[in-house]
């Protein structure tokens, strides 16, 4: 995945340009690091004329069609970059646009040599049943984002602060990627300031990344789970506390932690069936990290267990929207009932 991104890099830096590219997958730091890489193509001077940028969702693709067969001017190239194109997966735009995908196909299949278009698609998948998609992922040079691996992330965080003359071990490594749920865009925002922060001694310890890198509310939810599915009453009821006091809507919170636990059962279902984690990741939608994790946690726990911890949180939910129960007391009852 990296290696492709910067073969894609590295050819954009010798000037072997294609006319299209599609780059697929919700990475928005990776995404921005390639946008910007095709920006450079286009000289400073030349940018008003010669580039454009479209939102699927808000302008219909014949625009960008239309400019993308214009021809540059005062320059060789003309960079087009086409966002969102909701057209290319089942979903629909807010907005209620007639998207005259015929003029895109055409130009597809008959490309401007002198143009450059650049489709964005911030999606996890694409629906590769449609003739559009079919037609594009045939004539257009592929990055695909989606679904990085582990070992992909943390090569890429790892190199990244090599480079910059740090060092980090694995357990730090683990640490960051774990408080930024797996999500490289995070993960590099919060490098930022570990760099910062460590940087007299340039390395980076767990400790630098415990200090430093905020749980997010789902990760604090993702510790909670933890705490109640292994019976620790104290643990769990000062957690959930602490996220109260943090200004956490509670509805919020047993909201996280519902989808939590249904996760857990639909993938202890699906595990005691044979299913494999790509393909528990494949059939749930969901990334491939939180059904390592998920998988890690079930080997432990039988339905019945899980499925009282969902049924206690459905219970609370309906008693916080019906009662003048505070969340806190709510919580402590569940606690009590679960374990007991």
């Amino acid at each position: 995945m990296i290696l492709q991104i910067n073969e894609l890099l590295k050819s954009l830096k010798e000037l072997n340009i294609k006319p299209i590219y599609l780059i697929q997958g919700n990475q928005d730091y990776l995404i921005t690091k390639i946008r910007n890489n095709f920006l450079s193509l286009i000289p400073e001077s030349e940018r008003t004329m010669n580039y454009a940028n479209y939102d699927m969702e808000t302008t219909n693709i014949s625009n960008a069609v239309e400019d993308a067969m214009s021809l540059p001017f005062f320059g060789e190239k003309r960079l087009v970059i086409v966002n969102n194109p909701y057209f290319l997966t089942g979903n629909r735009s807010k907005e209620k646009i007639d998207q005259d995908i015929d003029s895109f196909v055409n130009y597809v299949k008959s490309p401007q040599n002198s143009t450059i278009m650049l489709i964005i698609a911030p999606y996890d998948k694409l629906d590769s049943r449609k003739k559009i998609t079919k037609i594009i992922k045939k004539n257009s040079e592929i990055i695909d984002l989606s679904n990085m691996s582990d070992s992909e992330i943390k090569n890429y965080l790892k190199s990244k602060i090599n480079n910059n003359g740090y060092t980090i071990d694995n357990e730090a490594l683990n640490q960051l990627i774990q408080r930024t749920s797996n999500d490289l865009s995070s993960a590099m925002s919060e490098l930022s300031k570990l760099f910062l922060y460590c940087y007299n001694q340039k390395s980076i310890s767990v400790n630098d990344v415990n200090n430093v890198v905020t749980k997010s509310l789902d990760q604090n939810v993702f510790d909670l789970v933890n705490y109640v599915i292994n019976n620790n009453i104290n643990e769990s009821i000062n957690l959930y506390h602490e996220l109260i006091n943090s200004s956490n809507e509670p509805l919020q919170i047993n909201a996280i932690l519902l989808s939590q636990f249904r996760l857990l059962i639909q993938v202890k279902v699906m595990s005691d069936k044979g299913y494999s984690q790509g393909k528990l990741a494949s059939k749930l939608r969901i990334h491939p990290y939180r059904i390592k994790l998920a998988l890690q946690k079930v080997r432990n726990y039988n339905y019945k267990k899980l499925s009282m911890a969902y049924l206690g949180l459905v219970d609370m939910e309906s008693q916080m929207k019906s009662t003048q129960k505070s969340a806190d007391l709510l919580f402590e009852m569940f606690m009590i009932k679960f374990v007991n």
